[in-house]
């Protein structure tokens, strides 16, 4: 029986590309427009490698903090130097869209009766700047985040967070994630996990694949 279903933010509900997507379609500065993809693409990267390496080293410091960081490597990589660009970048990440998809899934849970929350790396302000700007606060339970235990996923104290919410065992929560490194965590953590594959990525060589893959949101409900 499930307890709650726990969902990831960044690049689950949240769109990461959309603040270079944003910012590129705008016209405001033409050097983004042929290289907004890449700057996305290297910005998320970096912004996930630091969470792990600073995981490692036991060096926390909040999500937003590293999502800077993240962005001063991407754009120094792309040579863009550009205080404002800088500035209009991480302003809009503050308030990332969600998915097209995001709002059936909640709803979905909502049908089924359960508590939706999400579980994410982002820090609390973070968190909820984010989520009341998406239009999405009165669709979720609770914003866990792993400000509280200060080191990130795939740390098991991560995961934890989940169950201390909802007095639950891990068979009884649903995670839910676009990443596929963090559904494998998850579900070695014991949780039932759900993979949205949107890139079509293949599985990862990591214990517990994701019990469920399905393309997007959509499909969640046919798994509660």
């Amino acid at each position: 029986m499930i307890k709650a279903v726990l969902f990831d933010a960044y690049g689950t509900l949240l769109d990461v590309d959309a603040a270079a997507a944003q910012l590129a379609s705008s016209g405001k500065f033409p050097e983004l427009q042929s290289c907004w993809p890449e700057l996305a693409s290297i910005w998320r990267t970096r912004q996930l490698n630091y969470t792990w390496l600073r995981s490692l080293s036991g060096s926390y410091k909040p999500f937003w903090e590293i999502t800077s960081d993240a962005l001063d490597y991407a754009m120094e990589a792309l040579s863009l130097s550009n205080a404002e660009m800088r500035d209009a970048l991480l302003k809009l990440y503050r308030e990332l869209a969600a998915y097209e998809d995001a709002v059936m899934a909640l709803d979905a849970v909502a049908t089924k009766g359960l508590p939706a929350a999400v579980l994410s790396n982002g820090n609390h302000d973070m968190l909820e700047t984010a989520f009341r700007a998406a239009g999405l606060m009165d669709k979720l339970d609770a914003l866990l985040s792993v400000e509280d235990v200060g080191i990130f996923k795939p740390a098991p104290q991560v995961y934890q967070l989940g169950l201390d919410r909802y007095q639950a065992k891990p068979e009884e929560i649903l995670f839910v994630s676009s990443n596929g490194w963090d559904a494998c965590a998850a579900g070695q953590f014991g949780f039932q996990t759900v993979w949205a594959n949107r890139a079509q990525m293949p599985v990862e060589r990591l214990p517990n694949a994701p019990d469920h893959i399905v393309s997007d949101l959509r499909a969640l409900a046919q798994y509660l």
